[in-house]
């Protein structure tokens, strides 16, 4: 996916800050909605954006809690939107599932990648499907990771 990027993709929101802790509010313990996104440095022929979130800790590997893919480009996400077509999730579902770990400190990356075209998939496409059809399409990619325990009980 790297040969073909042009550049960083500088991922901000202004509910958290890269490493800190998650509001409860955009995980299953609050509201469950998707938080705000600011993106910065977009290349000049983005001609979408996909947003992908994801869960590393997990007992059984990778846990993917959003797919969005056909975003407009643009330089803010409001928090509790879908901006494009949605994939399937790790929960079985068409929405953004926010962090719910099942015991302990997990780690979640929301990652943005910015495209030269518009995707002609369906949705509820999965994870391994739209990152393989995006592999020669990525101009940039830009992350934040944010952490999360329920119950207030951070371990590290």
């Amino acid at each position: 996916m790297q040969s073909r990027t042009q550049g960083k993709l500088y991922l901000t929101s202004p509910a958290f800050s890269q490493g800190e802790r998650i509001p409860t509010r955009y995980t299953c313990d609050g509201e469950n909605i998707s938080p705000p996104l600011e993106i910065r440095n977009l290349p000049k022929y983005t001609e979408s954006l996909v947003i992908i979130v994801e869960d590393p800790d997990a007992p059984r590997g990778i846990w993917t809690h959003w797919l969005v893919w056909n975003v407009p480009p643009s330089n803010l996400i409001e928090e509790g939107v879908v901006p494009g077509i949605q994939g399937t999730n790790d929960f079985g579902r068409l929405h953004y599932g926010g962090p719910c770990p099942p015991q302990g400190l997990h780690h979640y990356y929301y990652r943005i990648y910015a495209l030269d075209v518009m995707l002609n998939i369906k949705e509820g496409t999965g994870r391994q499907a739209l990152l393989r059809v995006i592999g020669q399409h990525v101009l940039a990619m830009g992350e934040l990771m944010g952490v999360y325990s329920r119950y207030n009980v951070m371990m590290a």
